[in-house]
């Protein structure tokens, strides 16, 4: 198995891998540590998935917890999504840190597992055949090695090698903007545990605390004003905080200072043969709303599990088709959200401006920004095959004890389902059990696999879990990934049996 780029995204692909015992090496052209680190926040959802890999906690204890992220125009504060009101998430908060913080984290993860990072390794040269990929890799000093490793994931970033090699599109709307940013020491009176999304008529701006005084500033700037010999000073972020931003604040230091111009660009297929795409590799999103890494993340949870169910021989190849349908389609919706949210930050004509502000704060008043809006930023709102497969409020397992019982206890009362395999909810319903749901559910457990992981939810639940269930007694069955793969009637117990068979994609299966 062969992961190209050691990002997030690769670093999550390989340690979803290790775990399950699945060798795997990670190369990386010599892209390095630089203070550049764009990418700065993880959003719930993203926190989440992250505790597959035993790195939430880690991340937590580093990272700065933010409440919400809050809109304004001219100063004026016109609507709040707040992350701290999420009914359904174990997790309710938004995490700022480093993306060299979270990256690092990755990486101690990678080499707890037993995993190491090849450096200055690059890929030159790939053949898809159908028995699967054929490369070549440059070695720093020039050594050339040949490779057949099966599998082939290409997280190698926008100006992916691997998708150039594969001859995959790489296409997108005509959104085209050009960012000025910095991690700056700022002497502010805005609060401190919210990102503050700054709107005036000369442009957008976000500040985003980090904790102790640093904030993340970025805004829009003429495209070519600013290069790598011409970063972007002090000076110039002082009089645009000045001119956009709610409340006072002062620019002390630029820890550093970049510019970057996006064109979002989605990939064709995130699937050939053998090989696959994530993160930027398979999409570039616009920046707003801090969605891109979060987004590229969810791309390497969704694949690991199938991928690693397949290589074990747990699921059929068929089941990696999902990958390609599930993630374009999730990165289509956010490049439209984020493309919205761009241009809804870039109107200057007094009567758009006007419009854009009145519909902000009627949705604040109506509570529409914190039912939809809040969601879709948390990355909680994220959903398969349309709304067949919701996302499940549930914690992950590091896998499963005596009886196919999880080891490790849900967090806060959220129930941890399986990290590998499909995991059974016997679910009474919101009211008191019916008088023949012990009769029902043991029938339930008789009929299901061995070894099926199975979460009896009789004691009382979050309220978000529980509205997400249902009120009527049910089955669920969810996938590794904690997302519904569906909701049956408990009485039938052979529906489930046969769905479990069905999910794993092995033709060898009746």
């Amino acid at each position: 198995m062969l992961v190209v780029g050691a990002g997030p995204v690769g670093l999550v692909v390989a340690c979803e891998l290790l775990q399950r015992n699945i060798p795997v090496r990670v190369v990386d052209a010599g892209r390095g540590h630089s203070s550049h680190s764009r990418a700065n926040v993880i959003w719930p959802r993203n926190l989440e998935l992250l505790d597959r890999i035993g790195v939430t906690d880690d991340l937590l204890g580093i990272g700065h917890r933010l409440a919400g992220t809050a809109f304004y125009s001219r100063g004026r504060r016109l609507a709040t999504a707040w992350m701290s009101r999420l009914p359904d998430s174990p997790y309710p908060f938004a995490l700022t840190l480093s993306q060299n913080d979270t990256e690092q984290v990755l990486r101690r993860r990678l080499a707890a597992l037993g995993g190491t990072l090849e450096e200055g390794v690059r890929l030159t040269a790939l053949d898809n055949t159908p028995g699967g990929p054929v490369v070549k890799l440059e070695h720093d000093g020039g050594r050339i090695e040949e490779l057949e490793p099966g599998w082939l994931v290409g997280a190698d970033g926008a100006h992916s090698t691997v998708r150039k090699e594969l001859g995959i599109a790489y296409d997108g709307p005509p959104v085209d903007v050009s960012f000025a940013i910095t991690d700056a020491r700022l002497t502010t009176t805005l609060s401190e545990d919210l990102s503050h999304y700054c709107y005036a008529p000369s442009g957008a701006m976000v500040l985003g605390p980090m904790g102790d005084g640093v904030h993340r500033i970025a805004l829009n700037v003429p495209h070519d004003a600013y290069d790598e010999h011409n970063p972007p000073p002090r000076e110039m972020f002082q009089r645009v905080v000045d001119d956009r931003a709610a409340g006072r604040s002062r620019v002390e230091e630029l820890l550093w200072s970049g510019s970057f111009r996006v064109r979002v660009r989605i990939a064709s297929s995130f699937r050939s043969e053998r090989c696959f795409l994530a993160g930027d590799a398979a999409h570039v999103i616009s920046p707003a709303g801090g969605q891109g890494m979060n987004t590229g993340m969810q791309d390497a949870f969704n694949l690991a599990w199938k991928l690693s169910g397949v290589i074990r021989g747990e699921f059929g190849e068929s089941i990696l088709d999902s990958y390609d349908t599930e993630r374009r389609a999730v990165s289509h919706d956010v490049a439209r959200s984020t493309e919205l949210l761009t241009k809804a930050g870039l109107v200057n004509s007094p009567a758009k401006v006007a419009l854009r502000d009145a519909a902000f704060m009627a949705a604040d008043r109506t509570g529409l920004f914190q039912r939809k809006l809040a969601p879709q930023l948390g990355q909680t709102a994220v959903s398969y095959g349309g709304d067949r497969h919701p996302r499940l409020p549930v914690m992950v397992s590091g896998g499963t004890g005596p009886g196919g019982a999880p080891q490790r206890p849900g967090s806060g009362g959220w129930p941890a389902i399986d990290r590998d395999r499909h995991t059974v909810l016997l679910w009474p319903g919101a009211r008191t059990p019916p008088p023949d749901w012990q009769r029902t559910r043991d029938g339930m457990r008789r009929a299901l696999p061995e070894g099926t992981p199975v979460l009896d939810l009789t004691r009382a639940v979050p309220k978000g879990l529980a509205a997400a269930l249902g009120p009527r007694p049910a089955v669920a069955v969810v996938r590794p990934d904690g997302h519904l793969l569906a909701r049956l009637d408990p009485r039938r117990p052979q529906e489930t049996t046969h769905l479990l068979t069905r999910a794993a994609h092995l033709r060898s299966r009746p």
